[in-house]
């Protein structure tokens, strides 16, 4: 029997693919993404997905464990927005030096700061910075590992 698995799941609007292929270049890793039309039949399959929308992504073995793909809304209906404050995924770094280069890394891709990585209150450097897809990525060091 393997070990139980967690992965944040994402359902973009649509951009699933562009999105995830930013990702591996951001945190590497393998990915592994197939699209809707690489099934041999759809045949019964309860909506018609858009051209080129993406199924299932995941990519694993680098910074991240993150699995996606495009939602589907039904006829009339409209996607919710990504963008929120209500969820951030947290990624734990080993020092301030790694935390900064992909701070600059995000944000040298289009995405912005929304709170300043610095040390916080409680011991650690903290800071959040929103992508181009609007998730939002909180960056925290531990205390005990700065010196």
């Amino acid at each position: 029997m393997s070990a139980p698995q967690f992965s944040p799941y994402i359902s973009f609007p649509g951009n699933a693919a562009e999105a995830f292929e930013y990702y591996r270049e951001v945190f590497g890793g393998e990915l592994d993404l197939m699209k809707y039309e690489d099934f041999p039949d759809l045949s019964g399959f309860p909506f018609t997905p858009p051209p080129g929308s993406v199924a299932h992504a995941q990519l694993d073995g680098g910074l991240v464990t993150l699995a996606g793909g495009d939602a589907i809304a039904p006829p009339g209906d409209e996607l919710p927005p990504l963008g929120s404050d209500v969820y951030s995924f947290l990624v734990g770094l080993d020092t301030v030096d790694a935390a900064t280069a992909l701070i600059e890394k995000l944000t040298s891709t289009g995405s912005e700061v929304a709170m300043p990585f610095e040390l916080a209150p409680w011991g650690d450097h903290y800071g959040q910075v929103k992508d181009r897809f609007e998730v939002l990525w909180a960056l925290v060091v531990p205390g005990q590992q700065q010196a």
